[in-house]
């Protein structure tokens, strides 16, 4: 079961880190008292001792029931109910574990209660395996009878889609068998992964003294407005990266490996199968999202030739992508940011700064600069009985600002959600970005009202970036995650230098002839973390992206009364498919001429920004 909605777009990006180690958000750490005390709080073993005996219970209650025909649908749902308990107490002790551990990976306490709850999470899912193999393996006519009761209305929605991984399913030991093993496996590899990024050490020479920086500190130097800085970033974490790069080349090759094993065992007809059944979504609304993104690169080569005249430069390379755009605020605090996201929510809807506010008044949020700390920003939306909690990594720049709106947008999804409960409160990934990316869109919007036109060009220039590395370079991604996976299976474990070539011919794809890519830039697949955690995860982003530009347009056109449905549709979590929810406020994602509507909305900013060029010419 899927428990973190997890944003870590910007982390590919290079999240802001300081050189100094500091910013305004010092001493903005959680609180996760909320869950347990401490590590070492007895109450810890007591709920996963708990927890086991449940699930030992409910096997001996339930275990041939389904198939037998023995349940009425009052039971089923009282089966469904305990499930989602115990389902619930193990997420609230992984909750704790993986926020503990994302706030210092390099502490080895914290490690080994991040891996104790993952086994006993595996030990959990193992004994309760059995509910869902008989509930898919049940004929379509008695299963229909159940799924149409009043009684099961609650669950009705999520147990017809357990149904469409029947035909992947193996046997209940086999099942077993395969959960057991991701412990060393692909469990063993994410966190050795997680462990080695967080480990580096970029070696930087900064106004002539050489100084050793944590990679998104260094990633962070491609915001700078200094090239030779920029140059030097780029060269200095390329050597930290190839450095490694026996490590992470192995490590990437066993989890592609991991993964087609697992895909061809359960007779996956495509790689990507897995992420579009727990998306909900099919292959061919995804191929039609990615070869729309395709047909309309080329508004991402005109935005760097105009990027490139803005700047003076003959040739803008790899390291110039995300040099700001002159007239661009420098610096943000974190109280400064704070006030303009909750003035943009409250402007849209009071509730949605109310619920804000939470986060910030509770200590829902850490955001202050630590060594060890996870790179990247995301929301957790932990479990019901608790709430959601954001990491963030605050540097004091404009896009800081963005990252706030963006996961604060997340949480507040993740906090009127929390009345479905644990087992339909997230959404599959292609509508988790829905409320994070509507949030950036409410804050960019009451800022553009408050600027000259010359800072507007540099915002909207800087936003159709961010846009394009949304859109544009998450389609890149996935295409690349593709084309390993299919040199892995025809050539065997790939040497460094293949993959480097795969991620070259991808991303050249997207830049054309604006943006020329060194040799340098070959390495930099090896710590984009969703190649290891997530696969296949990349292409959401372009969903949710293209979605909220359809959503906005709509709030554009309705005004406030598109605000108490929007609300609505948010609190709904996962408790329906996207393509039903969405259909309720006017959406229809099926239509394959959905995502043009999208792209072409940010063809209309880019018109703007070369409108707003003449003005200020």
């Amino acid at each position: 079961m899927r428990n973190f909605i997890l944003d870590e777009m910007l982390h590919d990006l290079g999240v802001d880190m300081p050189t100094n180690k500091t910013s305004s958000a010092d001493g903005i750490e959680w609180n996760l008292t909320d869950f347990y005390e401490s590590l070492d709080d007895p109450n810890i073993e007591r709920d996963l001792n708990k927890a086991l005996k449940r699930a030992d219970d409910f096997a001996e209650k339930y275990r041939g029931k389904i198939e037998e025909l023995k349940l009425t649908p009052s039971e089923f749902k009282e089966a469904m109910d305990e499930y989602e308990n115990i389902y619930e107490l193990m997420a609230k002790i992984g909750s704790f574990a993986v926020l503990s551990y994302s706030v210092d990976t390099q502490d080895p306490d914290r490690g080994a209660l991040y891996a104790k709850a993952q086994e006993k999470s595996s030990e959990v899912k193992n004994k309760l395996i059995f509910f869902q193999l008989e509930w898919q393996s049940l004929d379509d006519e008695n299963a229909d009878k159940y799924m149409e009761s009043d009684e099961l209305d609650k669950y009705s929605s999520l147990i017809r889609h357990w149904r469409r991984y029947t035909p992947y399913m193996l046997s209940e030991r086999e099942e077993q068998l395969v959960e057991s093993l991701q412990n060393t496996a692909k469990k063993a590899f994410v966190r050795l992964f997680d462990e080695t990024i967080g480990d580096i050490e970029v070696p930087i020479e900064i106004e002539g003294e050489e100084k050793k920086m944590v990679l998104d500190q260094a990633l962070s130097l491609l915001f700078e407005n200094d090239r030779d800085v920029r140059k030097k970033a780029k060269e200095g974490v390329t050597k930290a990266l190839k450095d490694k790069n026996k490590l992470l080349t192995f490590i990437f090759n066993n989890i592609v490996l991991n993964h087609d094993t697992i895909s061809e065992f359960r007779d996956y007809p495509h790689p990507m199968t897995p992420r579009n059944l727990d998306n909900r979504v099919d292959k061919d609304t995804v191929d039609a999202l990615m070869e729309a993104c395709i047909n309309n690169v080329e508004m991402v080569h005109k935005f760097y030739e105009i990027k490139k005249d803005l700047l003076g430069y003959d040739k803008l390379y790899d390291y110039d992508r995300y040099n700001p755009l002159p007239g661009a605020p420098s610096e943000i605090t974190f109280e400064e940011s704070k006030k303009k996201v909750l003035n943009a929510f409250e402007r849209f809807s009071p509730q949605m700064r109310e619920v804000a506010e939470k986060f910030f008044d509770n200590s829902w949020i850490d955001a202050q600069l630590k060594p060890g700390k996870r790179g990247g920003a995301f929301s957790a939306s932990t479990v019901p009985s608790v709430h959601p909690y954001i990491l963030l990594n605050f540097t004091d720049k404009p896009r800081d600002a963005m990252t706030m709106a963006h996961e604060l947008g997340h949480g507040i999804h993740q906090y009127l959600a929390r009345k479905q409960g644990y087992l339909q409160q997230s959404t599959p990934l292609t509508t988790a970005e829905m409320a994070s990316v509507f949030g950036e869109m409410l804050l960019f919007d009451k800022m553009l009202e408050e600027e000259d036109p010359e800072t507007k060009l540099a915002l909207i220039g800087n936003k159709l970036q961010s846009d394009f590395a949304t859109v544009f370079r998450q389609v890149v991604m996935t295409r690349f995650e593709l084309s390993l996976h299919e040199a892995r299976k025809e050539k065997g474990e790939l040497k460094p230098q293949q993959i480097c070539e795969l991620w070259l011919e991808a991303n050249e794809k997207e830049f054309g002839e604006s943006v020329e890519l060194t040799d340098d830039y070959g390495w930099w697949w090896s710590y984009v973390l969703h190649f290891v955690h997530y696969p296949f995860y990349c292409y959401a982003y372009a969903f949710g992206e293209l979605l909220v530009l359809a959503l906005y347009g709509l709030y554009k056109e309705q005004g406030q009364e598109f605000v108490p449905k929007y609300i609505e549709l948010l609190s709904r979590g996962g408790s329906e498919d996207p393509k039903d929810l969405l259909a309720e406020i006017g959406v229809d994602i099926t239509d394959p001429e959905f995502w043009q509507k999208g792209l072409s909305v940010l063809w209309e900013h880019l018109d703007t920004m070369e409108n707003l060029l003449k003005e200020t010419e």
